[in-house]
């Protein structure tokens, strides 16, 4: 397997593409695959019932983007 991804990398370096791992932690620093996600528990914004994390479900929040406060 090792040999395979070593093989596409050396491919695309001659192809003239960049090879970019894909990072999907909370530490990533552009808006890519948590953009939908507020609190970053795999959940998309628009199925999570508690969409900030705090414990209190959206439709009890009074302000359901903000952690801190509900």
């Amino acid at each position: 397997m090792r040999n395979i991804v070593l093989l596409l990398v050396a491919a695309a370096s001659l192809a003239g593409c960049v090879a970019v791992p894909y990072d999907n932690g909370p530490h990533r620093p552009h808006r890519g695959a948590y953009q939908g996600d507020r609190d970053r528990d795999g959940v998309p914004n628009r199925a999570d019932r508690d969409r900030d994390g705090d414990g209190v479900r959206n439709r009890d929040d009074r302000r359901p983007n903000d952690p801190r406060r509900y």
